[in-house]
């Protein structure tokens, strides 16, 4: 069956890996590569395999909806710059994590690290007059950053997916509007890939009194943060701790020192990128004024590592269900022809339901059919053996649970929508 719900093992281009590789220490790294998720090609540089790519997609497709439900229009810009466009606004030198490279008659190029560079172009070609704002753009691209030490699986890597919005307005006011819209759906978007992440505070740098990151709390974290006892979801990174030992939301001193994974960012640009671009409208009185900006990144590849350190045991990963490559495990246990005739037919019946399943039709030991199981962690393993079909039943389990149950083959499909 060529169905795009339902795979089997059989013909899954994925193995297994029973020891942790030896040049990685993250939890991330170790369990998405012994899982098969991905595979290292050098420090900071992965292939996704066909079950890393499903999460990597899922994950792609919440950010989607969230950023479409705040007016973002999806684009795609390149990710190879010419020199010039750095150099407007002084970061060709500047940013020391770019790669650069030479092209056919000594151009030189930079591999994108970030777009604002290019965007602000891109903005300038279509927003003429007051009408045009306000406006947000959004891609989804690959990154290159030449990190001094890449490190901890997905979280640092030198090559990452990041999807970078950039909101384009008349006036502040318009701009602080749609910033509070754009933490929303931040929160949105990390609650669905089942994160909880805290609002925290960071210096803004040149461009505002303070810019925002998402942190997600965790050992792994390379962060430390300060979270606030008397706000919701509200931290201040160690940075702004020793500039303002006050909450800047509510003024308290009460705080709990946490390590954190950073996985989103968002910041007020202001005029720092239109003005060397001369991006400006015509206002209703026709005179002209530079634009506002904002722009606000989350690293998808970054959520997924995240992901995992959160969601693990000594067995292995444990999906939320909107992210995992599938929702069904079905597993088919010993020779009998009885079973793999039932577990073909309950494979076919749950991919035409629209049901997504992972279909392990392998001669394999039950026991290293159940620990591989485990270790890929996909939410509800359903498994069938002459014991369960004695009783036309089938054995199912939720990954983060130990007890199992036993459910009439004839329920099952209907149960799992």
């Amino acid at each position: 069956m060529k169905n795009s719900n339902g795979v089997k093992q059989s013909q899954l281009a994925n193995k297994t890996l029973r020891e942790a590789p030896k040049d990685e220490e993250s939890v991330n790294a170790i369990l998405l590569t012994r899982a098969g998720f991905i595979d290292k090609l050098g420090a900071g540089i992965y292939s996704f395999l066909p079950l890393g790519l499903r999460v990597l997609r899922k994950i792609e497709n919440i950010i989607r909806q969230e950023m479409a439900a705040i007016g973002g229009q999806e684009i795609l810009m390149p990710a190879m710059h010419p020199k010039e466009y750095w150099e407007k606004t002084g970061r060709w030198e500047s940013l020391d994590v770019m790669f650069k490279l030479k092209g056919m008659g000594d151009k030189d190029y930079g591999l994108g690290s970030t777009h604002e560079e290019i965007v602000t172009p891109v903005a300038k070609k279509v927003i003429l007059s007051y009408k045009d704002l306000p406006m947000a753009l959004f891609q989804i691209q690959t990154k290159f950053r030449n990190e001094a030490r890449a490190k901890s699986g997905l979280l640092r890597g030198r090559e990452f997916s990041m999807k970078d919005l950039y909101s384009f307005h008349a006036d502040q006011k318009d701009l602080d509007q749609y910033y509070e819209q754009a933490t929303e759906a931040y929160f949105k978007v990390f609650t669905r890939c089942g994160l909880k992440t805290y609002l925290t505070a960071a210096s803004g740098g040149s461009f505002s009194k303070y810019s925002h990151e998402f942190q997600v709390v965790s050992p792994a974290g390379e962060d430390t943060i300060f979270i606030c006892s008397n706000c919701e979801n509200f931290a201040i990174n160690k940075e702004i701790k020793v500039e303002n030992p006050k909450c800047p939301q509510c003024g308290g001193m009460g705080f709990e020192e946490a390590k954190a994974i950073e996985v989103g960012n968002i910041f007020k640009l202001g005029t720092r990128f239109s003005e060397p671009f001369e991006l400006k409208f015509k206002k209703e009185d026709g005179q002209e004024d530079l634009v506002i900006m904002g722009c606000y990144g989350i690293g998808p590849s970054r959520v997924m590592g995240a992901i995992v350190e959160i969601n693990n045991d000594d067995k292995g990963i444990i999906w939320p269900e909107s992210v995992a490559p599938y929702k069904v495990h079905l597993l088919a246990l010993g020779d009998d022809k009885k079973v793999k005739k039932t577990a073909d037919e309950l494979y076919e019946k749950l991919a035409e339901a629209n049901i997504e399943v992972l279909y392990d039709d392998r001669s394999l030991p039950a026991g290293a059919k159940f620990a591989e199981a485990d270790l890929i962690g996909i939410p509800y393993r359903l498994v069938i053996s002459e014991k369960t079909l004695a009783k036309d039943s089938v054995e199912l389990k939720k990954r983060y649970k130990e007890e199992t149950e036993l459910i009439k083959i004839d329920k099952i499909v209907e149960m799992m929508k």
